[in-house]
């Protein structure tokens, strides 16, 4: 990775107000780095980071993206962690809501990296880092957009990672586990009242409220991140949290359907036999 004569890199974060994001725009200022910050209201940032500078990116509007990209220039590194979290009965969940959720989770981050791909390329150096979720990996029910979103990145950066390589650009994919920022305060749910689904959605809302509760802290989602980084090969994915190392590797060994099953075990979902 080339960096400036200080050995300062130039790196984006999108969704940098709060939660990991927040975390890892605090980690990279702290290394010395040039770091900006996306919001889609950078005026309002709560608790702005000394250093980092804001810039306006939404999501769900690409045009933003391409006017972000402009804004801030030439970067070293662009971290995809702005997104949204859904939940609820797949069947429960109108098809607005569906496509509202993969623009913002995945054509929003596309976009970003196709906006900033170009200049990486002209100077043969670059990474990108697609912040996924370990449920693309482990996916359970009543997640199931959301889990389909992170997968669809994952997809993407596993194929753009040789596709970008011959030009020095890096690409991966960070999956968090489950993580202690809050988010489940803001998480959209579709679910009817008179859902056929409702009891099993509660237990399993129930298990993730737990879950988040002692989920590890946005910090230290951010180590992994930066670790992912500054890597000068970076490996195609990394994960954290959620005993990620034992789960991984159970996975590598042990009947889809049995890690499917121990997955819904732990949002304490029942097994059903077929």
């Amino acid at each position: 990775m080339t960096k400036s004569t200080t050995g300062q890199l130039t790196v984006l974060v999108t969704g940098a107000s709060s939660g990991i994001g927040e975390a890892v725009a605090r980690q990279f200022i702290a290394l010395g780095h040039k770091v900006y910050g996306t919001s889609r209201n950078p005026e309002t940032v709560k608790n702005p980071i000394p250093g980092v500078t804001y810039v306006r990116l939404d999501n769900a509007d690409y045009a933003t993206a391409t006017a972000c990209a402009q804004t801030v220039g030439d970067i070293d590194i662009l971290i995809n962690n702005a997104g949204e979290s859904a939940a609820g009965a797949f069947e429960d969940t109108p098809m607005e809501a569906v496509e509202h959720l993969f623009r913002v989770n995945v054509f929003g981050p596309i976009a970003l990296t196709k906006a900033v791909l170009p200049g990486m390329r002209r100077r043969r150096t670059g990474t990108v880092v697609m912040v996924g979720s370990m449920l693309s990996s482990f996916p359970v029910a009543f997640r199931t957009n959301y889990s389909a979103t992170k997968s669809a990145l994952k997809g993407y950066a596993m194929a753009l990672r040789r596709e970008v390589a011959p030009y020095g650009i890096r690409v991966t994919t960070v999956e968090p586990g489950t993580i202690a920022t809050g988010i489940g305060d803001h998480r959209t749910i579709h679910i009817g009242d008179d859902s056929v689904y409702r009891d099993e959605y509660e237990t399993v809302a129930a298990a993730t409220r737990r879950n988040e509760s002692k989920g590890i802290a946005p910090e230290k989602m951010a180590e992994k991140i930066l670790e992912a980084a500054l890597a000068s090969n970076p490996k195609p994915l990394y994960a954290r949290g959620n005993s990620a190392p034992l789960v991984f590797s159970l996975a590598r060994i042990a009947p889809r359907q049995l890690v499917l099953d121990l997955t819904a075990r732990k949002h304490g979902l029942k097994r059903v036999r077929r």
